[in-house]
């Protein structure tokens, strides 16, 4: 994966004259962090003590947090990260999840669903970044993402299995759309870990650096779409999820419709004029 440019105070960085708009006031949580990096979100799992696993409680925070990003009109890109120093996570919250029953771990389930569903249609592209370990349900919250971008210390599974049970918030479902359905079937019947190399192999991540640079990698990278036209993203963003949920046919026509009707956007009339002219565009977002 070949990293955009990262943004710098002249040409395409500046895009235009954009206002970087001030962090606002936003609701408060217990387990994640949520700050902002001018129009990049930072969501950060962050329950030091508990290896950031997943408990319910963590899963309400996210959800809370994901609706507000969908409803910030100046959040351009979401990097979701681990404030944890040694994990990305190591799961969902398996004392938690012993006393369930049916009904009580359908309702879970749904919970872990919902949050992975809210990463996956969120109109800004989501990058993440991980490092350590990526268990369970961490898996499948990065499979929800746009970009994975991963430290060399980071190492994957799906360990369901040996516990007694499947993944239950879309690891059956997305890992196979990414890494294709036999090394889902292998990867989810074993439970075994894979490093991070095989899954940049596999195309699990999207790139791998050193653990010192995952930061500031990811950063960069998530600076870099942030320059972009916001609702050409989210078109293109729309139309590539199209693909996850429909027929080549229909995801085509829907493409074409897609197409045409960015060319109703001041920042298509931009980007063209810009390229002709040989220089940066000064896209308005609109």
């Amino acid at each position: 994966m070949t990293m955009p440019a990262t943004p710098t105070s002249e040409g395409v960085g500046a895009v235009g004259a954009r206002a970087v708009p001030a962090a606002p006031e936003g609701p408060s949580f217990i387990n994640i962090t949520l700050a902002r990096e001018a129009r990049v979100a930072v969501l950060s799992l962050s329950r030091p003590r508990g290896l950031n696993i997943l408990n319910g409680e963590t899963l309400v925070e996210l959800e809370r947090a994901l609706g507000a990003l969908a409803a910030d009109g100046t959040v351009d890109v979401v990097l979701l990260r681990s404030a944890h120093p040694k994990v990305f996570t190591a799961g969902a919250d398996i004392t938690e999840m012993r006393q369930q029953d049916v009904t009580t771990a359908r309702e879970f389930s749904e919970l872990g669903h919902r949050v992975a569903r809210a990463l996956e249609t969120l109109p800004q592209p989501v990058v993440a970044a991980v490092h350590g370990a990526v268990m369970g349900g961490g898996m499948e919250f990065i499979l929800a993402c746009d970009i994975r971008i991963a430290a060399d210390d980071a190492f994957f599974a799906q360990p369901e299995i040996d516990i007694g049970i499947i993944p239950g918030w879309g690891g059956t479902q997305r890992l196979a759309r990414v890494v294709g359905i036999g090394m889902a079937k292998e990867l989810i019947y074993t439970g075994r870990r894979i490093d991070a190399k095989e899954a940049l192999r596999i195309g699990l991540v999207n790139e791998v650096v050193p653990r010192a640079s995952l930061d500031r990698a990811a950063m960069s990278f998530a600076q870099g779409i942030a320059c972009k036209s916001r609702p050409i993203l989210l078109a293109a963003k729309r139309a590539i999820n199209k693909t996850m949920e429909s027929s080549l046919p229909v995801g085509l026509d829907y493409e074409v419709d897609a197409f045409a009707n960015v060319f109703a956007t001041a920042d298509r009339t931009e980007g063209m004029c810009a390229f002709l002219e040989k220089r940066p565009p000064r896209f308005a977002d609109r």
